[in-house]
């Protein structure tokens, strides 16, 4: 298993971690018998955002007597009421299903206690002016949550989250489509034939604000949503009309700035494998970019995705991690200590371009490489 901090949480969280989506009223046996084969796999983070008793009661029983092994990720104001799933700002409600929540985990805190999706500027409204961060606020300060998350599939919102201070950790949809798509209330849009009817290019700008500002400010993101739903994987169903493997997917997601996990959404160890897989996967299998290149509508031109198709450089230079800190600057206007930081830890920099051109012949976006070391060497110094 592979491990990263989840941003400044301190937390080293599993890069294959578990969705709960299809484990809602799942048998317990069924359930007890996947979370057995992932723990041994070396998953330890988990998400659970469903309230109803029984998966809650399934989780508590695949964690009593490891508690400690595992990061959980519980949803603050997802509710259950009158047999159903509600999401709720009403703290009547939320307090008593977080009660619910850790007494049935069998814990008495949460790792990550996470704002449970919002979309829209009311509902963010509400939740910061009608009483809802300032009790998550105090569960953190009691120690009943460790850090504060919000999950979301709007980057407008989500910005203006990680821009409060609050936000620790930020749970997104994140794929090569909807990566494409703007900012919207209506998360239906985002997997809406229409939205993908005319011409899209390159990744929407916010979006690609959101995760460079997310790195900036040390918030993780742990992703939902990699498969769009599944139709990533068929080439029917694509809007790239190609399809994707799992393992592209994940390489995608796991390439973009500020993701430390993304949270898999499995019906059985057979889907979970074909995640697992990411992680002996070889360069070529993990590659996505052919799917993403000589597309007719839909084009990432002359901007980097990171997928390390310029690679290798004949003096050693990391190309896409240059970059990567090179675009982190220039989105925010200035060298952060954190950014200059890791430049400096890379083994060799942009000042050492020789020009050959090598790494641009072999990018599949066109993106101006060589230009791009002159720049990072006239923003870092060297």
């Amino acid at each position: 298993m592979e491990y990263r901090k989840l941003g400044a949480t301190g937390l080293s969280v599993s890069t294959i971690a578990l969705g709960c989506a299809y484990f809602e009223k799942a048998e317990r046996e069924h359930f007890l018998s996947v979370m057995d084969y992932a723990v041994e796999k070396g998953v330890n983070f988990l998400d659970l955002y469903c309230a109803d008793p029984v998966t809650r009661d399934n989780y508590g029983a695949a964690l009593k007597g490891r508690r400690e092994k595992f990061v959980i990720q519980g949803h603050v104001g997802s509710a259950w009421v009158d047999e159903q799933y509600l999401r709720t700002r009403d703290l009547t409600l939320a307090k008593p299903s977080f009660e619910d929540l850790l007494t049935r985990l069998g814990t008495d805190y949460l790792d990550v206690g996470m704002i449970h999706y919002c979309d829209s500027e009311a509902d963010w409204k509400e939740i910061t002016e009608g009483g809802f961060l300032d009790w998550c606020l105090e569960l953190k300060k009691e120690g009943r949550i460790r850090h504060i998350g919000l999950s979301s599939h709007n980057p407008d919102i989500a910005i203006k989250a990680v821009e409060t201070g609050h936000i620790e950790v930020l749970m997104f949809s994140v794929n090569p489509c909807y990566d494409m798509q703007p900012g919207d209330e209506d998360l239906e849009k985002l997997w809406a034939a229409d939205s993908y009817a005319g011409e899209l290019h390159n990744q929407n700008a916010d979006r690609k604000r959101l995760y460079e500002l997310c790195e900036s400010r040390g918030v993780g993101i742990d992703v939902m949503k990699a498969y769009g739903g599944g139709d990533l994987l068929s080439e029917e169903l694509s809007p790239f009309g190609k399809a994707f493997t799992p393992v592209q997917c994940l390489h995608y997601c796991l390439t973009r700035p500020a993701v430390s996990a993304i949270m898999c959404g499995v019906k059985d160890i057979a889907q979970l494998d074909e995640a697992l897989a990411w992680l002996t996967a070889t360069e070529e299998q993990r590659d996505y970019s052919g799917v993403l290149s000589g597309l007719d509508r839909f084009t990432f031109s002359g901007h980097c995705l990171y997928c390390g198709h310029c690679a290798p450089c004949p003096v050693g230079i990391d190309v896409a991690s240059v970059t990567k800190y090179l675009n982190l600057c220039l989105a925010q206007g200035t060298v952060p200590t954190t950014e200059r930081s890791h430049y400096e830890l890379l083994a060799h920099h942009g000042g050492e371009c020789i020009g050959c051109g090598a790494c641009e012949s072999r990018c599949p976006f066109g993106v101006s490489i060589m230009e791009n070391m002159k720049k990072a060497a006239e923003v870092f110094g060297k």
